[in-house]
């Protein structure tokens, strides 16, 4: 065995000591530090991805809009040769405007999607009904969950729509349709499941006073996340299209994705922090310990030990405390992500919501453990303890021997 490495585990050797008790704290400090920091980088990540997911599955992939005029005309030919591509799931024409729904004094005004019957289950992947069917034939609507819930309607429902043209047409009413709630469908996300309602084409396109066109044409594609892939279909799309602008989905969230981000690195910056006071606990263990040790580090050096051997002793000392904090952290860390529901679920019945979804939006906390994640942590955490062990092995490595036997 190596001398530093001998010294190093005869110095971690338990005692009955202020050190060791010290040494605990720093271990548990670092154990702590890791373990927050991963846990919060996974369920990040996680948010990330079940956000994206919930976006790809709701929401188009790729609007086509018109670059001039305020409608796309042609856009069954348009949509049916969009449709045809490799790699396109649906194209759909859609008009989507908001409108007012009140039912019993209850009003609420979440943007009606206009589509057609056939292509709203390719269009909208919101799974089987919560309740109904999926169903816009006739003077038919399907309303997300807490919209439903919002108005207090159910299927066999009668509510009242307005057309958002009675507040831009002076010379003109519109007077309001009743439509029967045929169907409720459940996204897993506040936003879509309260702001969103479906009906037919022609029913929404009369509720608009037009005679024809759509506003936009709704695309999903096979491949959304994978880019290259992507772009290239995007690019196929524009070329039979090209009177049409494209909204792609990474663009109408580009914010969202953006603050994601930036929260993710902000508050993985700052929780470092905790492991950084955790290893100047380190830096105080090793600090104590040439102190105690002032007398054996005299004799260790007039014995013709050198400086090298001396400090690589006490920088392997602190390596052994962080690796300890570190693999402590690390099992921690993923025993606590693979019960991570579970306790929230335990708080939830002592009061406490960690995760309430009209808050996040979510049914459930959603995390991924991402390898690179937990490299950047480890890695970082011994750079920091590498530069906390330096400075006391230093100081002990540098002490005058004469001097260090007097003490």
């Amino acid at each position: 065995m190596p001398f530093s490495l001998f010294l190093a585990v005869k110095y971690l050797k338990p005692k009955r000591s202020v050190t060791s008790v010290i040494t605990c704290v720093s271990i548990l400090g670092v154990l702590l530090g890791v373990a927050v920091v991963i846990i919060v980088r996974a369920v990040m990540t996680g948010f990330g991805d079940l956000w994206q997911e919930k976006i790809l599955d709701f929401k188009p992939h790729v609007s086509l809009v018109p670059w001039s005029g305020h409608v796309i005309d042609g856009e069954d030919e348009l949509s049916d040769e969009i449709g045809r591509l490799p790699g396109v799931i649906s194209a759909a024409p859609e008009i989507d405007t908001r409108c007012l729904l009140e039912f019993r004094g209850r009003v609420a005004a979440p943007v009606v999607l206009g589509v057609d019957a056939d292509r709203f289950k390719a269009a909208y992947n919101v799974g089987a009904p919560r309740a109904g069917v999926f169903d816009l034939e006739g003077d038919s609507i399907v309303l997300g969950n807490d919209l439903a819930r919002k108005l207090g309607v159910w299927v066999g429902d009668k509510v009242t729509v307005y057309s958002p043209k009675t507040l831009t047409q002076r010379d003109e009413i519109y007077l309001p349709v009743r439509w029967n709630v045929v169907g409720i469908f459940s996204s897993g996300q506040r936003d879509y499941d309260s702001g969103f309602a479906a009906a037919s084409l022609p029913n929404v396109r009369d509720l608009m006073g037009m005679e024809k066109g759509v506003f936009a044409i709704h695309v999903k594609t096979a491949e959304p996340a994978n880019a290259p892939v992507f772009d290239a279909l995007c690019a196929r799309i524009s070329a039979i299209a090209p009177k049409c602008r494209q909204i792609t989905w990474r663009e109408a969230d580009r914010e969202l994705f953006n603050a994601l981000a930036v929260e993710k690195n902000m508050t993985a910056l700052l929780l470092m922090l905790v492991t950084v006071v955790a290893l100047f606990c380190v830096m105080n263990t090793l600090l104590v310990l040439t102190v105690q040790k002032t007398s054996e580090i005299g004799l260790l050096k007039a014995l013709g030990f050198g400086k090298a051997k001396i400090m690589g002793a006490f920088m392997v000392h602190g390596l052994v405390q962080v690796t300890a904090g570190v693999v402590l952290g690390l099992a921690l860390a993923f025993t606590i992500l693979r019960n991570l529901q579970n306790l929230v679920e335990l708080l939830a019945r002592f009061g406490v919501e960690v995760f309430p979804k009209s808050v996040y939006g979510l049914d459930s906390i959603p995390y991924r453990l991402v390898a690179a994640d937990v490299v950047w942590v480890v890695v970082i955490v011994y750079l920091f303890g590498l530069l906390a062990s330096f400075l006391p092995a230093f100081l002990a490595a540098s002490k005058n021997p004469v001097d260090a036997l007097k003490a």
